[in-house]
């Protein structure tokens, strides 16, 4: 592979920026202060400066250089590659998400629409999961409180677990809301979670089958 091939490649996730949206998805993490917890709408135009000005390109025909390598690696990959026609909007979504992993923050992170749908509903009254609270902010995803009659309290899930691994995925440097999302799924299946709990000497490992969950309204 020739060195331009090499450094298109490199820079794929970067050149999604000249796209003009996200697909459709959400950046968590700690770009701009919002009213979800960690969900960052990305139709809302966000200026995040370069570390340094010298970072930056300032003008339209530095801008056209420095993604020149992503359009040359995106048209390598519709000319050459062997399952075509390829996806588009996969190519675009892996794309945001390379791009928000090489900033190295655990707490950022690109979430598909999908992804925020189901980050979503426990906000409507209802939803299908274990039926706990849980606090995002923390390097593991952590239980604050089961909800009474929940899969959650009848396993016995107490308050401060820390989940660190979920159906033997280790959660370790996972964005706490992204391992959130993991525990979500259909009413009926399973998930294994992997906690630690303080005074323990060990984890402990909890089955739950998922049920459909309502939130009382508050009064």
């Amino acid at each position: 592979m020739n060195n331009t091939v090499k450094t298109a490649l490199l820079v794929f996730g970067i050149g999604i920026l000249l796209l003009g949206s996200f697909a459709g998805g959400f950046v968590t993490g700690n770009l701009v202060p919002i009213s979800l917890p960690g969900v960052v709408d990305e139709s809302v135009p966000i200026a995040v400066p370069t570390t340094s000005p010298e970072q930056q390109a300032a003008t339209p025909a530095e801008l056209q250089n420095l993604f020149s390598p992503f359009w040359e690696a995106w048209n390598l990959v519709h000319e050459n590659y062997v399952d075509q026609p390829v996806d588009d909007v996969a190519l675009m979504r892996g794309a945001i998400s390379g791009m928000m992993d090489a900033l190295g923050d655990q707490h950022s992170s690109y979430m598909n629409p999908e992804d925020f749908e189901a980050a979503n509903a426990g906000l409507e009254g209802e939803y299908e999961g274990i039926g706990a609270y849980v606090d995002t902010t923390t390097d593991y995803l952590t239980i604050t409180s089961p909800i009474p009659g929940s899969p959650a309290e009848r396993v016995g899930l107490l308050p401060g677990d820390q989940v660190i691994a979920i159906d033997g995925e280790d959660m370790t440097g996972t964005d706490a809301e992204l391992a959130r999302l993991k525990v979500l799924g259909p009413a009926g299946s399973t998930v294994i979670l992997t906690v630690l709990r303080e005074g323990e000497s060990a984890p402990l490992e909890f089955t739950i089958v998922r049920e459909k969950i309502t939130i009382a309204a508050a009064s």
